[in-house]
């Protein structure tokens, strides 16, 4: 019977990609299910234990502050599913360990992530070139401009999708690649595809993200020599650039949206002052002055600006969801107290293991760090980081860089 489960929750597990594309609400059912059938298999087994408790209960501790945040919201309701619900990825990372503690084959699974992962990047590459996807979607509608939007009808987010996923699949196929000499080659042509992959989607904070996390992750390997890695990071700026100025919509997206506003100087002043991604900064700034020790509450930014009275009075607050930028977006919803909470306890829980993973030389691993890393670069936009999407994305890097590896593995006796 344990077996079927287990199969059940493999089978959850490799779909996990699908649903996140399907919707929120599917991968959402998804995760509620795969915790569920963990919940039957762990309580019918009373010898499994928890060998390295210290990440479970830094997360613990995490969603206590976080539903804390809620008491002192601006408004309460507004942010407290999404705190609350916080506990369904405690539980996920869990579950995620134990699957891979019980049997190293069910790194399988990681091959039909792979499946799904390359036909979402070829669709994307069909859109670029006919103007719609395979099922007819995407900027033939008109309905985001010339952004790609690919299976995810509903958003621009193929190239957050395929960041998300990138640094495990470059991680799976290194790690393959790596004692065959003569597809090493491939294995580099496989990340330059994905990076023009990003690029093509129009999304420009995606794709410096994917390019700095590159660089991280071929630094971070030993997959060729010191003297191919720094020919690999010529080709690969002297590509991106090509590619940039090879395309005219990449050149235009990339170069032109932004070089024609600042090259003059009265230009640049009316830039600076209306750039939405200024503005949001700008008003995400002054919403953390005026609740600097724990912010206006999760979810509570779009509360706070939006609200006509405060809005009258604060003349730099811009009405929108979320400021657009990881740190300005904690500052103003959590304070400088809630952020150094948040911040504190991802860098540690991802720090205490990086010389296991550093050691044991997994590709995966390396791959998921430097996925958490370029999440928190400075400056560059970013979405709302406890959003179900941000955070599922955030929250499989971060589970499978612990589950991988029987030294990190908080189920396994070697993680000491």
């Amino acid at each position: 019977m344990n077996n079927i489960k287990t199969n059940i929750l493999k089978v959850l597990f490799s779909i996990l990609p699908i649903s996140i594309i399907i919707g929120s609400s599917v991968s959402l059912l998804n995760i509620v299910l795969l915790i569920l059938c963990f919940a039957f298999i762990y309580f019918s087994k009373n010898y499994i234990k928890i060998y390295d408790f210290k990440p479970v209960l830094f997360l613990i501790i995490l969603n206590i502050y976080l539903l804390f945040n809620s008491l002192i919201s601006v408004d309460m309701m507004s942010g407290i599913f999404r705190n609350f619900g916080f506990v369904r990825f405690i539980l996920f990372f869990v579950m995620v360990n134990y699957l891979f503690s019980i049997n190293e084959k069910n790194l399988d699974v990681l091959k039909i992530w792979m499946t799904i992962f390359f036909i979402v990047l070829v669709d994307i590459y069909i859109e670029r070139f006919t103007g719609s996807n395979i099922f007819g979607f995407g900027k033939i509608d008109q309905i985001y401009g010339d952004r790609i939007i690919s299976f995810f009808r509903n958003e621009p987010i193929a190239g957050s999708f395929i960041c998300g996923f990138s640094f495990i699949i470059f991680g799976y196929i290194l790690s393959f690649f790596k004692t065959k000499k003569k597809y090493k080659a491939l294995g580099l042509l496989i990340i330059l595809f994905c990076l023009i992959g990003i690029m093509l989607t129009g999304e420009r904070s995606n794709s410096l993200k994917a390019l700095i996390g590159i660089i991280i992750f071929i630094s971070m390997i030993d997959y060729v020599k010191l003297k191919q890695k720094i020919l690999i990071f010529i080709s690969i700026f002297a590509i991106f650039f090509f590619a940039i100025n090879f395309s005219d919509y990449l050149k235009f997206r990339y170069i032109d949206l932004i070089y024609s506003k600042i090259k003059l100087k009265d230009e640049r002043k009316e830039f600076l002052d209306k750039s939405i991604y200024i503005t949001l900064y700008k008003s995400g700034f002054y919403v953390f002055k005026n609740n600097p020790w724990f912010g206006v509450g999760n979810k509570n930014y779009r509360i706070e600006t939006c609200d006509p009275k405060k809005n009258s009075i604060q003349k730099e607050y811009r009405c929108l969801t979320h400021p657009h930028q990881i740190y300005i977006e904690m500052l103003s919803e959590h304070g400088i107290i809630g952020t150094i909470i948040i911040m504190s306890i991802f860098f540690y829980l991802a720090f205490r293991i990086i010389r296991k993973i550093i050691d044991s030389k997994n590709y995966i691993q390396v791959g998921c760090l430097v996925f958490l890393l370029i999440n928190f670069i400075p400056v560059l936009p970013s979405g709302p980081f406890f959003n179900n999407y941000n955070l599922t994305l955030f929250m499989i890097n971060f589970s499978l860089m612990y589950a991988v590896n029987k030294k990190t593995n908080i189920f396994s006796k070697k993680n000491d």
